[in-house]
């Protein structure tokens, strides 16, 4: 399968009018204070550590770019056309290779494996907001890349986002100004349970390596200046034994 035409448009159209500079995006936080604690949790478990490495649902490319510092080759996937030329826009050394992916289509991410091989993956608050039934392919996506060497670090927000998400939505002043797009464009973050979460690991085949808790970290602060962090899952995976 692959997502539906409203899906994708509603991707295209944030991303189109998402600014270029680095922060803009309600997720887009720096490098340091995300892919950079996430390694953290993945690099002890990596089996293989000269595999391309992937950023699944990569956006702008900001952490992409982070881990093309620190591995050979790195490769940024996203649904969204203008996010790619978004990422390529902020990398013209071309650090990183970019490129269009619909991960829930099985021969498109059975192509990308062929390619690269086996590869490691890093996919940050993607499954959370994919519409229902391509949930289990996105999973089934990264059992196929991962293959039987690589391992993937899966951060997703937990349920106990969704509510704090609706109180920031529905505050008296509206929802904060880098959160509106998301939802000015029908995207719905903070959809899956934990326990779908793990349902749909384990339907593809996968093994949970390591678990844990960990603030998913914002450019979007309160009225006090707080800095928004939402609950999150971390997950290391690889393929079933």
């Amino acid at each position: 399968m692959s997502v539906t035409r409203r899906y994708r448009e509603a991707w295209e159209g944030f991303w189109s009018e998402a600014p270029d500079e680095q922060g803009a995006v309600f997720w887009d936080a720096e490098p340091a204070l995300t892919v950079g604690l996430h390694l953290a949790l993945l690099e002890p478990h990596l089996a293989a550590i000269g595999l391309p490495v992937l950023d699944l649902g990569c956006g702008n490319g900001t952490q992409t770019r982070f881990l093309a510092d620190r591995y050979p080759r790195v490769l940024g996937a996203d649904l969204s056309g203008a996010a790619v030329d978004h990422a390529r826009r902020a990398d013209p050394a071309g650090q990183a290779e970019y490129r269009q992916l619909d991960a829930s289509e099985k021969g498109a991410v059975d192509q990308l494996h062929a390619e690269l091989g086996d590869v490691n993956v890093y996919m940050r608050g993607v499954l959370h907001q994919c519409e229902p039934a391509g949930r289990q392919p996105l999973a089934d996506a990264v059992a196929t890349l991962i293959g039987e060497r690589g391992r993937a670090l899966v951060v997703e927000l937990s349920e106990a986002a969704k509510p704090v998400l609706m109180g920031l939505a529905q505050s008296p002043d509206g929802p904060p100004p880098k959160l509106a797009p998301v939802f000015a464009h029908g995207l719905a973050p903070g959809e899956v349970a934990d326990a779908a979460l793990f349902g749909h690991v384990r339907a593809a085949g996968l093994t949970v390596v390591a678990e844990g808790d960990i603030p998913l970290i914002t450019t979007e602060f309160t009225a006090d200046g707080t800095r928004i962090e939402l609950p999150s899952k971390w997950l290391v995976v690889a393929r079933e034994e």
